[in-house]
């Protein structure tokens, strides 16, 4: 644009000065002829007129043209600008939508989690009660087994005329058959606690698996 600029002002400046040096056989009046009509008039002054109306059309048609292109430019920028922005808010509409998401996922497995818990506490406490329970019969029943032997033994003694022997022993605080069953409750209760812990952990994948496969059927290609 300004070479064409230079160009033009150095044409302009080789036109003006050529018809100052002229000047005198630029206004000199010849016979011209206008269709039938012959006229004396300065041919080179008409023509001279000629090409400065040309120059003045020729910028002006530029000029036209220049600020037809900057409105174009503009209209076209605003274009953009307005397709960018709605382009931006669809964007942040999506990051939106995929947090929710995320977030909702995250409460329900924190729900799942609670939920999971509880029932294993209950289901311990629930065992252990049985278990207490059952320790407490298989004593009872111990207990009432040895209280009728004794009763036995000594129903023999009096009918031999013996008289009892009270043996200086200490009781025993708990006998061979309340340990072993106390220790099989014990065992019980740790392996229904690792069955338990086996369930959970496997339920934690299986959550972890869908949550790993959920953002990839609700990610960028379902949104693109």
């Amino acid at each position: 644009m300004r070479t064409r600029t230079i160009l033009l002002v150095v044409a302009i400046l080789l036109v003006a000065g050529f018809a100052a040096l002229n000047w005198g056989e630029v206004v000199r009046p010849t016979t011209l002829l206008f269709g039938p009509i012959a006229a004396d008039a300065p041919l080179g002054l008409i023509l001279l007129t000629l090409l400065a109306l040309t120059l003045v059309l020729f910028l002006v048609s530029s000029i036209a043209m220049r600020t037809q292109s900057l409105i174009d430019y503009r209209q076209h920028h605003k274009t953009l600008e307005a397709q960018r922005e709605l382009a931006d808010k669809a964007e942040a509409s999506r990051f939106v939508d995929l947090r929710q998401q995320l977030d909702t996922h995250l409460k329900e497995m924190r729900e799942r989690d609670a939920i999971a818990a509880s029932e294993f506490d209950k289901a311990m406490l629930q065992t252990r009660r049985e278990l207490q329970v059952q320790m407490e019969q298989i004593n009872r029943t111990i207990a009432a087994r040895m209280t009728e032997l004794e009763n036995r033994l000594d129903g023999r003694v009096n009918r031999m005329g013996v008289p009892p022997v009270t043996p200086n022993v200490p009781p025993m605080q708990e006998s061979v058959a309340a340990r072993e069953a106390r220790e099989a409750g014990v065992r019980e209760e740790e392996r229904i606690r690792q069955d338990s812990e086996r369930e959970q952990r496997e339920v934690r994948r299986e959550e972890r698996a869908t949550a790993a496969d959920k953002p990839s059927e609700s990610g960028w290609r379902k949104w693109f």
